[in-house]
């Protein structure tokens, strides 16, 4: 939620809060909250799509933080959308606003917009960390304050909503929890993190001791992400605030305080809410009175019990009203685990999907066309109800769907979805009809089943969703899902893909790969020493970034398809219960890196030369490349115009002439010998 402009206030007054030494402590975590503020605090890229390695680094040293202090965290992230609705037009504005921000960054302007797969990387490391974590059912708050309070301990966050619920342990606002200083006293082992806890006993005590059951009414009235009543500026317009002002308060800082003053002089909030209504016309009391009480339920805590599940993680999960009549319960075990994502409650419980703004170039279609034949799968398979549907996919033949697959408001809706998506500077409605594909079967399976489907089948459903032969599982487990994705968008992205788009991509997942390597724990550098140089090297180019220059929009919005598509090439493998291993997104994409190799290709360097030194290197490149190349037409990459040297760069780049083969005598992939130092990510895959 939120409450409008109460933070800036608190903080501008240092005695709501205690000064605290935290340490030996169990604590509650805005999950959500946390991957903002660590990213956008952090100074990571936001313009050229995201700087995922650089967060990972992030992470794990706040982690390391709080277990230095013998601080344990429990996570907590949002959910799915609430089934009532009641937040829809905030959602919408914010989806507004961040078209907005999006094109003022891609024009060089400042702006948050946090990138599309810091959400996933960051889970992903709670994974690696085996660290605890839940999704709630909707947004998390409620739930978190229960948390807490069954287990008296504090909540990190800065969310404003905090200040209002009663916590035993109290709030913890982000920005005033020193992690990144950590302070071990000379006369004493015990680490802790120096932190400013928010006090509403402080709070209310500086309000003529203000009782604390009348917060709630004061976030209601004063304005949140839930309710913005016009009727309510008549009451603020007619009732006399006695506050004494500076010439630097804000409007809003004298709304908070005067209506926090008016508010005292009531001892409960009935008493207050009948002397709001005085002031509005007799005919909205009625309204007015039952949204002011409905609202104020927000700011109770809840009655799941996380602490069952963070106990036992195969307990039964708290099942949602609203999903229990519309999926199985594995479903709900996914959900609650993190394994699927909030976009899928959205999907089944209100048939809608926000779909989150890139820094992209606006003029274009949104980068999420691109990846649209995978979502409309993904639809089919979370509205299939029934056991054998008719199969709606034939005949298609790959390409982005059109106008025929986008339907009108007039037509049943039974097997669409409402997608929420950038159209050039505004955000725009579109009815998506669902595709329903069969397995390898003459049955379209039903969600309730989904998990009873043979491995194999599910592979080759996903395959033939990313219209890809299966030669992709020819290269290592861990890269398939990756490569399957990469080989579709070459085939769909609008601008097309270019050679050099592609090589800085695979060069960037190469560079990953090489991490690993050098990160073994069993690693022996004197057996390939040329790793860790090309690794340096390819290092070295990646810290030139300031010499990049304005953003090349055109660029930026082929990349934003790649990772709308990897996107939705996770969320539809999630669903189909990961028959692919998840990719290490961490060591896939780094926007400013992707972006200086495109220069550097542009330069007329040669993707081999950057890889000179190591065969390992130049093997994993030719095969990454060979495997894309060989699903598209010959000619492909090919530009009308061409020099004699772009002939023999062509020529370079693409038969990999500097490098072996990559083949044995039957043909297979030389890193696959059980004697070749790069074999084993074949099956492993490195932190």
């Amino acid at each position: 939620m939120g409450i409008h402009g109460l933070m800036t206030y608190i903080g501008e007054n240092h005695n709501f809060f205690n000064n605290v030494k935290l340490r030996n402590t169990k604590i509650v975590i805005d999950g959500n909250n946390l991957f903002h503020r660590l990213y956008f605090d952090s100074g990571l890229d936001l313009k050229y799509g995201g700087e995922y390695d650089l967060f990972v680094d992030v992470i794990c040293k706040f982690f390391e933080a709080l277990s230095r202090c013998n601080i344990t965290p429990y996570v907590v992230f949002d959910g799915g959308c609430d089934c009532t609705d009641k937040k829809f037009e905030t959602i919408k504005q914010r989806a507004r606003d961040k078209i907005q921000k999006a094109h003022v960054i891609s024009r060089g302007g400042g702006g948050t917009v946090i990138p599309l797969l810091v959400p996933e990387v960051f889970k992903q490391v709670l994974v690696q960390l085996q660290l605890s974590f839940v999704q709630c059912d909707a947004e998390a708050d409620r739930d978190i304050v229960a948390l807490a309070n069954q287990w008296a301990c504090p909540v990190l966050t800065l969310d404003s909503d905090f200040c209002i619920f009663d916590l035993k342990a109290g709030y913890y606002p982000l920005n005033y929890f020193k992690w990144k200083n950590i302070i071990t006293p000379k006369d004493s082992s015990e680490s802790y993190i120096s932190a400013q806890c928010f006090s509403i006993e402080n709070f209310c005590n500086h309000f003529s001791h203000i009782n604390k059951a009348l917060l709630p009414l004061f976030a209601v009235l004063n304005g949140n992400d839930y309710v913005n009543l016009p009727s309510l500026e008549t009451f603020f317009n007619r009732v006399c605030f006695h506050t004494r002002t500076s010439a630097s308060t804000g409007r809003k800082h004298v709304r908070i305080q005067g209506l926090l003053n008016w508010l005292s002089r009531f001892t409960e909030p009935k008493e207050a809410i009948e002397n709001v209504l005085k002031y509005l016309k007799q005919n909205e009391h009625e309204e007015i009175r039952e949204v002011l009480c409905s609202h104020m339920k927000e700011y109770t805590q809840s009655e799941v019990d996380l602490t069952k599940f963070f106990q036992n993680k195969d307990a039964r999960p708290h099942i949602p009203t609203a999903l229990a009549s519309k999926a199985p319960e594995w479903v709900f075990v996914a959900l609650m685990k993190g394994e699927l994502a909030p976009f899928v409650s959205d999907c089944l419980i209100l048939k809608r999907a926000f779909l989150h703004t890139q820094v992209e170039n606006m003029c274009r279609p949104s980068s999420h066309k691109c990846s649209l034949y995978i979502r409309q799968v993904i639809y089919g398979l979370l509205l299939t109800t029934n056991e054998t549907c008719p199969d709606l996919t034939s005949g298609f033949s790959g390409r982005v769907p059109g106008e025929a697959d986008i339907v009108s408001e007039e037509h049943s809706k039974v097997h669409c979805m409402e997608e929420f998506d950038r159209y050039e500077r505004t955000l725009k409605k579109t009815s998506i009809q669902a595709v329903l594909k069969r397995f390898n079967s003459n049955e379209i399976h039903s969600l309730q089943r989904l998990p009873e489907i043979p491995m194999l089948d599910r592979i080759n459903f996903l395959l033939e969703t990313l219209k890809v032969k299966p030669d992709v599982q020819a290269l290592p487990a861990h890269l398939h899902l990756t490569v399957a994705v990469t080989c579709y968008w070459v085939t769909h992205a609008e601008p097309k893909v270019t050679l050099h788009h592609l090589q800085a991509l695979l060069l960037c997942i190469v560079t990953g790969e090489l991490h690993k390597i050098i990160h073994k724990p069993d690693n022996r550098s004197s057996e390939e020493k040329g790793v860790g140089k090309v690794y340096d090297s390819l290092s070295w180019l990646r810290q030139r970034k300031q010499q990049m220059g304005n953003l090349d929009i055109d660029v930026a919005h082929v990349f934003c398809q790649w990772q709308s598509c990897l996107l939705m090439g996770i969320y539809l493998n999630q669903l189909l219960h990961c028959p692919l291993p998840a990719p290490d997104i961490s060591r896939l994409y780094s926007g400013t890196f992707v972006h200086r190799l495109y220069q550097e290709l542009k330069l007329m360097v040669a993707a081999e030369d950057l890889l000179k030194g190591s065969w390992v290197a130049g093997e994993i490149y030719h095969e990454l490349l060979h495997t894309v190349t060989s699903t598209v037409p010959v000619g492909f990459f090919q530009k009308r115009r061409k020099s004699k040297s772009r002939d023999k760069l062509k020529e370079k780049q693409t038969t990999g002439s500097t490098v072996s083969t990559g083949k044995d005598d039957q043909g297979h992939p030389m890193w696959h010998d059980v004697n070749n130092r790069f074999a084993a990510l074949s099956t492993e895959d490195f932190g």
